[in-house]
């Protein structure tokens, strides 16, 4: 049975309400949650009858959509979940769900030899396996990179919204660094992942300076209603990766041409899985090793990228880079020259 977007946003919202089992919903309530759902995600502002929410909730309690939610009145006034675990997001997938889900594959996929749609493939690979395993019941064949026990991710829908929304944001957050959380105003803009972290771009507002905060270091995180939000000015984020390792770049970074060898054994797998967009191979010597060249901003993943090939790469230029690789690598060496024993470093 074929359901409108206005409609999933108003079950989303209902199961969302009673799933806090922190307060008493009223039919009002649920309502006026509704509207404003509809309010924020579609623009709607006209506000839902009465007759369509009970509609909803009705639909919702009854196997059509699959949901059979467990939604009872008690106080002949208050609704709940009468199983405080249930979720309709928890709910398995119907055949007409995986059908659909199905064609909507075999449609994606006629767009993957277009340029714009070059980014979505591995999206395209990852839902087709994932309707294939749970039609047939089968293990997935197709494993992507993640990490499950990574911190943050409950922040990903709330910040996407308030960067689309132009919404300014009161955070508590605790860099590395710091010994303790302190509150922030923050202007976000541009959420952007890197090996299975995700970071979230803006500015402060303390000092109107662009940083790149790490999701997993948030402590909580609501609206700043009475903030207003500062427009992007500070970067291009269609460009701003360009000449970037990483995540970590000052407005003032320079970009700079780094020249560095490669081994035999590390060649052939550089050649094929480039640093950097920009890597050029500069020469193929007589041994099997080569020189390669990039032009980028010198950051701390650029650093880590190379002393992931441990004697395998030698930078050759810039110089300071040199020199910061090779006071690295000694101190590294003599770390592993000096016997440590861990008992005498337990505080």
């Amino acid at each position: 049975m074929p359901v409108n977007r206005n409609a999933l946003i108003r079950y989303k919202t209902i199961d969302t309400c009673l799933r806090n089992r922190y307060r008493q919903w009223t039919l009002e309530d649920l309502i006026d949650a509704c509207s404003d759902a509809l309010y924020e995600f579609e623009g709607i502002d006209k506000g839902i009858c009465k007759r369509t929410v009970q509609m909803d909730i009705q639909m919702m309690r009854s196997e059509k959509l699959g949901y059979n939610a467990p939604i009872v009145v008690y106080d002949n006034k208050f609704y709940k979940y009468d199983d405080s675990d249930y979720s309709i997001t928890n709910t398995p997938l119907s055949e007409q769900d995986l059908k659909v889900m199905s064609e909507a594959v075999e449609v994606l996929r006629q767009f993957k030899g277009f340029s714009y749609f070059t980014g979505m493939t591995d999206i395209v690979s990852r839902l087709e396996d994932h309707v294939t395993s749970t039609r047939k019941k089968t293990v997935p064949v197709i494993d992507f990179e993640k990490n499950e026990n990574l911190k943050g991710l409950e922040y990903l829908d709330a910040i996407y919204h308030a960067i689309v929304s132009k919404q300014t944001l009161l955070l508590k957050y605790r860099s590395f660094k710091a010994r303790s959380a302190s509150e922030v105003v923050f202007y976000p803009y541009l959420l952007k992942e890197y090996r299975n972290r995700w970071f979230v771009f803006g500015v402060m507002k303390k000092d109107k300076s662009l940083r790149n905060l790490a999701l997993d270091r948030i402590h909580s995180l609501e609206p700043a209603i009475n903030e207003r939000f500062l427009e992007n000015t500070f970067f291009n984020p269609a460009t701003f990766f360009d000449d970037l390792v990483g995540v970590t770049k000052g407005l003032n970074s320079q970009t700079e041409k780094v020249r560095f060898w490669a081994s035999r054994g590390e060649a052939p797998y550089i050649q094929t899985k480039p640093v950097h967009k920009t890597q050029q191979l500069m020469e193929w010597l007589v041994d099997g090793s080569a020189v390669f060249e990039i032009n980028v901003v010198i950051n701390q993943e650029l650093q880590r990228e190379f002393f992931g090939y441990a004697d395998g790469v030698q930078i050759l230029e810039p110089q300071h880079l040199v020199e910061f690789m090779k006071q690295k690598l000694e101190k590294a060496a003599t770390a592993y020259n000096t016997v440590i024993r861990v008992d005498e470093r337990k505080s």
